[in-house]
């Protein structure tokens, strides 16, 4: 079931590590594809493919200007993350019988009408907190955890668990 994330509104000063951070745990935890929104931002565009290229994997990432389209044209579920909307417990159960998903997380205040252009608001917790956090949390209901066994296809290294240290395997 491919899954999609649109990163709103990402500032070059303010937002590099935290988009970052967004790109990273949704490439792990089973999404597709990001599309980042704001601000350009190559740096992190390039970072992003850089580890897909080392650690493998089928994803992608790309930046769209007017995020607005990118909602509309979505053919699929649209659900915003947001610590305004209705408790993950109690949608998630719906939102995993949904095939194509495009998961919305703000960076900067998140326009109004964006509330309106989606089919979930939900929320993880109802108080503040990192929307990496909040995204990890639905990706992990939404697979049921089989995401934390995910096989990345075509890495060019690869970790093998130790107790102490570190010991990577080059393919």
């Amino acid at each position: 079931m491919p899954i999609t994330i649109l990163r709103l509104g990402h500032r070059h000063y303010r937002d590099q590590r935290l988009t970052t951070h967004v790109c990273l745990t949704a490439r792990v935890l089973g999404a597709k594809k990001v599309i980042l929104s704001g601000e350009k931002d190559e740096k992190i565009i390039n970072s992003v493919k850089d580890i897909k290229e080392r650690w493998g994997g089928d994803f992608e990432i790309e930046y769209q200007k007017n995020f607005r389209k990118v909602i509309k044209d979505f053919k699929g579920k649209k659900l915003h993350l947001t610590m305004y909307g209705l408790p993950i417990q109690d949608k998630i159960k719906d939102i995993k019988t949904q095939k194509d998903l495009l998961i919305i997380l703000g960076s900067e205040k998140v326009p109004p009408d964006i509330y309106h252009m989606v089919d979930y608001n939900i929320s993880v917790g109802s108080q503040p907190h990192s929307e990496v956090a909040a995204l990890a949390i639905l990706m992990h209901e939404y697979f049921e955890g089989k995401e934390l066994n995910k096989d990345f296809k075509n890495p060019k290294i690869k970790l093998k668990p130790c107790k102490a240290g570190k010991d990577i395997i080059e393919t």
